[in-house]
């Protein structure tokens, strides 16, 4: 009695006590945190009035399609600009940079077109020529015709009837933006480097964008983009074919653990060494062959930042620093071999069982479509909310004037009523046309209020999702791994049994888990919003206070992850309320930390070797396939700008199956790994309290657990 005292003392709570009646996760239970349920309930409800108000106020049209000077939608079926899609600038030097074009604040004349202007051409010209005429007038406003209108050349000019100039132009997110090319530092337009303005001058292409320095950038950045999209429509089924690839690799591994989890294990450990081996192989060799090679030995440093990438893999320090990397990272999994060799067999031991609870509960393995099928849900109506309510503004006119200055520039209009209003007698040049879209200011509060409300209930419901989806697995494999004749005692529709108590008892839980979740991740993401708008401030004390916070909340989101799942697992099996079962949980692994340490974690790094595995075998076959490096489908292979986009794509998507795959996996090692320390403290292996593991599984865990030194339970 004096030891059972003083271990009910302990800093970390009572062991468990021996109960004869406890078989597995209890089924007379009753609600949980059902304040949380019902707080759950209210903010769905308040959640679909955010849809409905954003869906009745809002419009789509205003995102994908462009809007001329009047406020009407280019390419809009049923409008009179139903067969102009693209959105034609009458002075492109208006704009202060392209930046500018696509938020609707361009200060010129903009129109509807069918077709952008492909050659240089200038009003006065156009004049001298009929045909030349005939297709100025398509970029004039709409209803001109100049020999009704009986104006000069230079009125029409005056009046912005018609734009000064024509250039070649390119349509970019439907606007016509100067088809601005360089050749070798050189900027040009249609292969000229100067342009006629209309008025008889002659200036430099470089003034069509904000500066030629500026221009460079954003011209860069749109081919870059506009190449990386023409990437991806000619390689996207290919695309596809490679994550199903990626899918039936992992399905096949997963299939093959649960019948060979010890050998797949060491052929998983062999081949991770051996897929990194061939890497620093490969990037070896790369840096062998570009000896001597001209403009091989450039530093990256000199050569500065370019968005062609197939320019660094010219270099032979790109190759050295590959090759460092993936030598960094054979040896440290070497090492992490060598240390816990011991480990391993004991983590194998764990996986092994981990298979034959998966064997038993098979459609396991088809619950994460399930969850992401939730998720999708919850992805689907956030972004089409938050596209609804980003285009519930009305539509703002403003006052330009190119001409003489005017004191009511800037200023809102109504272009109903503009002229017959005093702005027209003040400013006989100026215009009233449309500029963006806004609102008064507490409109525009009200909205920025419901956008993060949307944000915070998609953090709250998909996270809500992911706690549903862990709850059920380790009610299910707590089933399994509680029940003393396997699979005799098992229920017989485990994983759905699992489901039918989350969703009746503990949906309160379930929220309450998920919302100090949401609570974090939304925090975090309004301090890296305050991080980009403190860029450019020079205040260092800001700077380093930022960082701070986004490190204490990065680590604070970490920990509540890790305690939330193990939570959610006593919570399957006892199904206490969430703050019991995140306090039971958290003594219990504290209880048995050196297991936690050494034990537990080793399996995840297990599993991190087979997701890189199925991640590295199809991202050789992809880098193989996309760069015509096998001969038998070397014509197959699409044309690409840069090959990296989809072998990038390719490795991302594997990793995310993988990961999907490998995640029920996961969530049955953490809960048979608590259930097996929980087993500990209530049993001690007598015919009177016999273990609930499997004897393969007693005897090496018990083994590992003694040469850890961590002395077991004994017998009263």
């Amino acid at each position: 009695m004096e030891d059972g005292r003083k271990e009910s003392e302990g800093p970390y709570g009572t062991p468990q006590k021996y109960d004869p009646t406890f078989k597995g996760p209890i089924y007379n239970r009753g609600c949980t945190d059902v304040i949380c349920c019902v707080a759950l309930f209210i903010a769905i409800v308040g959640y679909v009035a955010v849809g409905i108000i954003a869906w009745t106020h809002g419009d789509p049209r205003k995102v994908i399609y462009p809007t001329d000077s009047r406020g009407q939608f280019c390419g809009q079926k049923g409008t009179p600009n139903e067969n102009k899609p693209f959105l034609f600038y009458f002075n492109i030097l208006k704009c202060a940079s392209p930046l500018v074009l696509l938020e609707f604040q361009c200060p010129t004349t903009q129109i509807c077109v069918e077709k952008c202007p492909s050659r240089y051409l200038t009003y006065l010209q156009a004049s001298d020529n009929s045909k030349d005429l005939d297709y100025y007038k398509n970029f004039c406003v709409p209803d001109f015709d100049q020999s009704k209108a009986r104006k000069s050349k230079t009125e029409v000019l005056r009046d912005g009837d018609c734009p000064a100039d024509l250039t070649p132009s390119k349509p970019l997110a439907r606007r016509c933006l100067p088809a601005v090319e360089t050749h070798k530092g050189i900027i040009t337009v249609g292969n000229e480097t100067t342009f006629e303005d209309g008025w008889g001058q002659k200036r430099n292409v470089s003034e069509l964008v904000e500066g030629a320095k500026k221009a460079n950038v954003v011209l860069e950045a749109r081919q870059l983009a506009m190449r990386v999209f023409e990437d991806y429509t000619v390689s996207w089924y290919w695309i596809l074919i490679g994550l199903v690839i990626a899918m039936a690799l992992s399905l096949i591994f997963i299939i093959l653990l649960r019948f060979l989890a010890g050998i797949m294990i060491w052929i998983m450990i062999v081949m991770v060494i051996l897929v990194l081996g061939y890497g620093i192989f490969h990037c070896y060799m790369e840096y062998a062959r570009l000896r001597g090679e001209a403009g091989s030995d450039v530093s990256i440093v000199d050569l500065g930042f370019q968005t062609d990438f197939r320019v660094y893999l010219h270099l032979r320090q790109t190759w050295l620093a590959f090759m460092i990397i993936l030598c960094v990272l054979e040896l440290i999994i070497i090492l992490l071999l060598i240390f816990l060799r011991k480990r391993i067999l004991i983590a194998i031991a764990l996986i092994k069982e981990a298979s034959r609870a998966v064997g038993y509960v098979m459609t396991s393995l088809l619950y994460p479509l399930f969850t992401f099928f939730l998720l999708c849900l919850c992805i689907a109506y956030w972004a089409s909310t938050a596209v609804f309510l980003s285009t519930s503004n009305e539509a703002v006119y403003k006052v330009f004037n190119n001409t003489a200055p005017c004191s009511a520039v800037g200023q809102t209009c109504n272009p109903e009523t503009f002229q017959t209003s005093n702005v027209t007698k003040l400013c006989p040049d100026a215009r009233c046309q449309f500029a963006f879209y806004g609102g008064e200011t507490g409109y525009h509060r009200a909205l920025l209020g419901l956008q993060i409300y949307n944000v915070f209930m998609f953090f709250w419901l998909a996270n809500f999702a992911l706690a549903l989806g862990q709850v059920t697995l380790a009610g299910a494999f707590a089933s399994y791994y509680w029940a003393i004749n396997k699979p005799d005692d098992l229920p017989a529709f485990p994983l759905f049994s699992s489901f039918g108590r989350a969703l009746r008892y503990h949906t309160g839980s379930l929220a309450f888990g998920s919302l100090l979740l949401a609570i974090v991740q939304v925090i975090r993401v309004i301090l890296e919003y305050l991080d980009q708008r403190l860029k450019a401030a020079e205040n260092r004390f800001a700077k380093f206070l930022m960082t701070c916070l986004k490190c204490c909340f990065w680590c604070l989101e970490k920990f509540l992850k890790f305690l939330n799942r193990n939570a959610y697992i006593m919570i399957a099996i006892y199904g206490t309320n969430f703050c019991t079962s995140a306090k039971n949980a958290f003594f219990l692994l504290m209880r048995n930390i050196i297991r936690v340490a050494v034990l537990d974690k080793v399996t995840d790094f297990l599993f991190l070797l087979g997701k890189l595995l199925v991640v590295g075998s199809v991202g050789i076959l992809a880098f193989f396939f996309f760069t015509h490096r096998i001969k038998i489908v070397q014509d197959t292979a699409p044309p690409l700008n840069y090959y990296w986009i989809p072998i990038l794509t390719v490795i991302i998507g594997s990793y995310l199956i993988a990961h999907g795959f490998f995640s029920v996996y996961g969530m049955c090692v953490d809960t048979l790994f608590l259930c097996f320390c929980e087993d500990l403290e209530r049993n001690d292996g007598s015919p009177e309290r016999p273990y609930f593991m499997s004897p393969e599984l007693r005897d090496i865990l018990l083994k590992g657990n003694a040469e850890a030194g961590k002395s077991e339970p004994q017998e009263e």
